[in-house]
């Protein structure tokens, strides 16, 4: 056996540790309840920053998908250059508390077909956040994009929903679009997630069938936090996918 063949065998060993790993809509509520939310970057993240001109690639006046967006504080400076942003999270709360900290006013209503959704917007019109189900969104709800960041997105999603996360994603892309995604890695045998441990066989294997997927960076995020895990690494890892014409 190759080294390249050991390592195919670890990484298949180490996707099935979390394989069958589910985190239910009421834990993800009780953590923004419980103000257990870690991965929140109250300074943003610093690879959007390092990597905006190649998700904005010279253009103005995007639309702009922020997937599990959370409280995202890039999300308000996205918005702040003029660019549209629709995000989607389950947590009320969480979406409350953006508007809050950013002392932005904003108005709600009901998502036509998607009962008990609701829509919270700027009064500026320039942020939509939809509190649902992300799978209850379509692109004739929420249209198309030019950007994504998915960040704590896609590593945040139950291993066994990736397939339907990333075939939404997909449908949501422009053809132009530039999708930045971040996923995170460590040993998944030491730490059930989430953050779930997403290789780029995964990557592959979700959106290498529609698009290009370019590897741009991968850094070293260990904390404290992550010690307590059980971990000595956690690393992570932004992908440029760009849909395939």
């Amino acid at each position: 056996m190759t080294s390249a063949d050991a390592a195919a065998v670890l990484e298949h060993s180490d996707i099935w540790a979390q394989k069958n790993r589910v985190v239910t809509e009421e834990e993800w509520l009780q953590k923004w309840e419980m103000h257990n939310i870690g991965f929140h970057k109250e300074q943003g993240h610093p690879l959007l920053q390092k990597y905006l001109d190649v998700l904005l690639s010279g253009r103005s006046g995007l639309r702009i998908f922020f997937p599990l967006c959370g409280k995202a504080v890039e999300m308000k400076w996205l918005a702040d250059m003029g660019h549209c942003v629709v995000g989607v999270e389950v947590s009320e709360q969480a979406l409350k508390e953006f508007f809050a900290e950013h002392s932005l006013p904003y108005g709600e209503e009901p998502v036509p077909g998607v009962p008990g959704a609701k829509k919270l917007q700027s009064t500026s019109g320039n942020i939509s956040l939809y509190c649902c189900s992300i799978y209850d969104l379509s692109s004739s709800i929420v249209g198309k994009f030019d950007g994504f960041w998915d960040r704590g997105a896609l590593v945040a999603v139950n291993p066994c929903d990736r397939q339907r996360y990333a075939g939404l994603m997909i449908t949501l892309m422009e053809e132009n679009s530039s999708y930045l995604l971040v996923t995170v890695s460590y040993d998944p045998n030491r730490h059930k997630g989430p953050p779930f441990y997403v290789p780029e066989s995964e990557i592959k294997s979700l959106f290498g069938s529609h698009c290009e997927i370019k590897h741009l960076e991968k850094v070293d995020d260990f904390s404290e936090r992550h010690r307590q895990w059980g971990l000595d690494y956690f690393l992570e890892v932004l992908y440029l996918l760009k849909l395939v014409s």
